[in-house]
């Protein structure tokens, strides 16, 4: 069989996503839930010698549709991403179909000063003088780039001897946080108390650090988060900096989900002294909606990224171009193969301005604040915080059988099962996806994550139909 007619399939694409509503399923469930078994028998997986015809090829992405989570639905809030900013959405069409790399000017001259610009805006918002930065393949990325630049500093030698002859090396983050990289060992990874709001402890911090010098290791790096996973906690960066000055460690900030904030005036103080880190890091994809994936990483050392990662590959990095080789911006990555995630948030921001981003920003933090001052006194509803630092609204619903009753262990343990049982109804009956985790550190059972994002843009009737979803179900219990 032929290979079907490849420019007719993209426009059955392009009208399959219209006429599927992917772009806007408002009106749709945002999921027909389907067992993995029971799911491989609606959609036929095999990858055999023959040429499916595009016929079936559109039958089958419909399919996929059907099937997938609609995420650019106002009923999704299970992750800290949402929707897609149809604006980026537009370059990423456009940059795959050019499908070229990140790595030279030569192969990129178009995205290679984009993703320059990006750097120098970013950097400015964040407070630093100078530095540099780069696109990585998603925040745990940029965050080993952190603490690789943070060895490079301390053991320059570490990058041709490795790990031979260093001392045992010793990290640190708060018991939010979750990380394990490049040799340290989980052991050598301390996690630092945090307070009732999620906040690293800054005077643990320091005792754990000189714990740490006591029994001969190396304190090396402090990851400070701005916008935890769970509770969306910042940490209080002014004084963690002020603890890592004095026992010279790297601070590399978090900030993959709370770093939208600097796009809003109104809400940028809340991420507190970025400039005084050493690095930083930051999704865009998570609150702000770009596609995914669009991560960035930022130092405000200049050069080091080049001289840690550059392994002067003669094939690429030619000395003796045409052009000034300082924009072959490759050398400074861990990677050869780099997209041009740049451009995505390139053409959003050219699109909107700070501006429009700011206007973004205030409206999801403004369904936050209207979520939780509806929830903090309705019967059912408990808040775990009484206050929240991005936009993660943490909360406990109690079934009317559990309400007045004594809050003893037992009471509990059938707190702890609500939000499983809650989240499965919602799922299988394609309502309303909403997270739930425990925190088994501070001795909270599961609980309801809420998180509002840029994308689709939300309203308060929205937050109304998560709170009557959840009534819903949870009585059905």
């Amino acid at each position: 069989m032929d290979t079907p007619n490849v420019f007719e399939f993209l426009e059955r694409i392009v009208n399959l996503i219209k006429e599927e509503n992917v772009l806007n399923p408002q009106e749709e469930d945002v999921i027909e839930y389907v067992d993995p078994e029971d799911l491989k028998n609606k959609i036929d997986f095999s990858l055999t010698k023959r040429c499916a015809n595009l016929d079936e090829l559109e039958a089958t992405c419909r399919k996929i549709i059907k099937y997938s989570v609609k995420t650019n639905s106002a009923k999704f809030h299970n992750q800290l991403y949402g929707g897609t900013d149809l604006f980026g959405l537009g370059a990423t069409w456009l940059s795959e179909s050019l499908n070229t790399n990140q790595h030279t000017f030569e192969v990129a001259p178009i995205f290679s000063l984009i993703e320059l610009e990006i750097v120098e805006k970013v950097k400015s918002l964040i407070g630093y003088k100078e530095g540099d930065g780069l696109f990585s393949p998603g925040g745990s990325i940029s965050n080993m780039y952190g603490m690789i630049l943070a060895r490079y500093k301390m053991f320059p030698q570490s990058k041709t001897k490795g790990l031979t002859g260093l001392p045992v090396l010793v990290a640190f983050t708060s018991e939010e946080a979750r990380a394990h990289w490049l040799g340290i060992g989980t052991d050598n990874l301390i996690k630092i108390k945090t307070d009732s709001l999620g906040r690293m402890i800054p005077e643990d911090l320091e005792k754990q650090i000189s714990r740490s010098k006591e029994t001969g290791c190396v304190p090396l790096f402090v990851n400070a988060t701005a916008g935890t996973t769970v509770l969306g906690a910042v940490d209080p960066i002014e004084k963690i900096a002020d603890i890592c000055n004095k026992y010279k460690l790297w601070l590399h900030v978090d900030a993959c989900y709370g770093g939208t904030l600097l796009l809003s005036k109104n809400y940028k103080e809340r991420l507190g002294a970025l400039y005084r880190s050493d690095s930083f890091a930051w999704n865009p994809h998570k609150m702000l909606g770009a596609p995914m994936q669009c991560s960035i990483f930022i130092t405000r050392h200049n050069n080091i990224l080049h001289e840690c990662n550059s392994a002067s590959a003669m094939y690429l990095f030619q000395q003796d171009k045409f052009y000034d080789v300082s924009y072959d911006t490759g050398d400074k990555s861990i990677q050869c193969g780099r997209k041009v995630d740049s451009f995505k948030l390139w053409i959003m921001w050219k699109v909107r301005g700070l501006t429009g981003f700011q206007s973004l920003v205030d409206n999801a933090m403004n369904c936050a604040h209207y979520f939780k001052s509806a929830i903090e006194n309705l019967e059912g509803f408990r808040l775990v915080q009484n206050q929240f630092e991005i936009t993660a609204v943490c909360f406990w619903y109690i079934p009317k059988n559990l309400r007045g009753k004594k809050e003893d262990a037992n009471w509990w343990k059938q707190i702890n099962n609500v939000a499983p049982a809650i989240k499965e109804k919602m799922v299988k009956n394609g309502k309303l996806m909403v997270g739930y985790s425990p925190l088994h550190h501070k001795g909270l059972c599961n609980f309801f994550r809420m998180i509002t994002t840029c994308h689709p843009i939300l309203t308060h009737s929205d937050m109304d139909y998560v709170i009557t979803q959840i009534q819903l179900f949870g009585e059905a219990l």
